[in-house]
């Protein structure tokens, strides 16, 4: 078994056993809490530029397969476990994690304290390192990984989008008889224009559950284009890296304010309240995984939500013609707003899930609704 190391920016080194691919790569770390769906942690484009830690200790157990991806490959740079499974148990499975991350030449490190290391990046942050399998000159990695470029400022969008439009008429997987198909749709009431700032095929297929004709646009569309298209509305994705690094979507947010319904999550939230003058901030280590709670401010509810981002939109910069609508009760940062005026709402968290709770699965029927209504 060869070994692998993790060098952090801070000089903390760890040793492990690599799987996957080999090579060295560099990439800010962060840690996910999620118990299950590592294969869509992997597939998941908002990871771009970062590598992954697993918290729970046994990773691989059900192996891959193709229904469950959220795009068409994995996007992190590293992938971090305590412990791969030497078997794979799943009648969907179709291959085993460590052949997936050869195949696409992820890199993997197992065998290491993954509980010491979670703990560091709570304590110290969210930093960037170095994950190697090539070279054992650990203080050779360690100004390497200190030598990195971090994620504030940089355009991580422009690594994920799509290259050109195209529809989706998927709806959501459902098992019957011991097979997976697709859920029959249930018509097409409004058309919908997705930016795709790395876009989840989960949160495409949620929309086709709502009755929505999706057509996927490249990040940088301009919005006269999207408004050409006649949409019913306008949907803000997921993404990775920094808001304020993707100058052209907040520009063009800008120019579809007040014109049309628009709805946004994760990195779209980010870059709707940057159009709405809002400011963002980078988390100290971000929030990751299946179990963040969340609540609804008009309501008092409180729902369980999966959640991948690192940075967040301050309190003191949300303007008077926005309403707070949800917090989040682990740290109070802001989790949701809508418009007092305008047919315009985001959420931070992930309403489709994948993986995680679907507690907030009804915000999709909420979009639907404000087109229903129009401006």
């Amino acid at each position: 078994m060869k070994k692998a190391y993790l060098a952090l920016a801070d000089g903390k080194v760890f040793e492990g056993i690599h799987f996957g691919a080999e090579g060295e790569v560099d990439a800010e770390i962060v840690f996910n809490t999620s118990m299950s769906g590592y294969q869509e942690v992997l597939t998941d484009p908002s990871y771009c530029g970062q590598m992954v830690l697993m918290t729970y200790p046994l990773i691989g157990n059900y192996g891959i397969n193709p229904q469950d991806f959220e795009s068409d490959r994995p996007h992190l740079s590293g992938f971090i476990i305590k412990e791969l499974s030497g078997a794979v148990s799943n009648w969907r499975s179709n291959e085993t994690l460590e052949n997936f991350l050869k195949r696409f030449n992820i890199i993997g490190i197992q065998g290491i304290d993954t509980r010491a290391l979670t703990r560091r990046i709570r304590e110290k942050g969210a930093q960037q390192a170095v994950l190697s399998t090539v070279s054992q000159d650990t203080r050779e990695l360690v100004r390497k990984a200190q030598n990195s470029p971090g994620l504030v400022g940089r355009d991580m969008v422009k690594e994920v989008t799509c290259e050109k439009p195209y529809d989706w008429d998927e709806g959501e997987w459902e098992i019957r008889n011991g097979e997976t198909s697709l859920k029959p749709r249930v018509g097409k009431k409004y058309f919908v224009v997705a930016y795709d700032f790395g876009i989840k095929k989960n949160i495409l297929r949620k929309l086709a559950e709502a009755a929505c004709r999706v057509r996927v646009v490249p990040a940088s569309t301009s919005a006269e284009e999207v408004l050409a298209l006649k949409p019913d509305g306008v949907f803000l994705s997921n993404g990775p890296g920094d808001p304020e690094g993707v100058t052209y979507a907040l520009q063009n947010v800008k120019t579809l304010l007040g014109k049309i319904p628009i709805f946004g999550i994760c990195l779209g939230h980010q870059i709707l309240n940057l159009a709405l003058n809002g400011k963002t901030f980078k988390l100290r280590f971000g929030h990751h995984g299946g179990n963040q709670p969340v609540m609804d401010i008009p309501s008092g509810k409180v729902e369980i939500t999966s959640q991948n981002h690192g940075f967040a939109v301050a309190h003191e910069s949300v303007q008077s013609s926005v309403d707070v609508t949800s917090i989040n009760l682990n740290d109070q940062t802001i989790e949701g707003i809508r418009h007092k005026e305008w047919p315009v709402f985001s959420v931070q968290y992930h309403p489709e899930a994948s993986p995680g709770p679907h507690d907030s699965s009804h915000l999709f029927q909420q979009f639907t609704q404000l087109m229903k209504a129009g401006v």
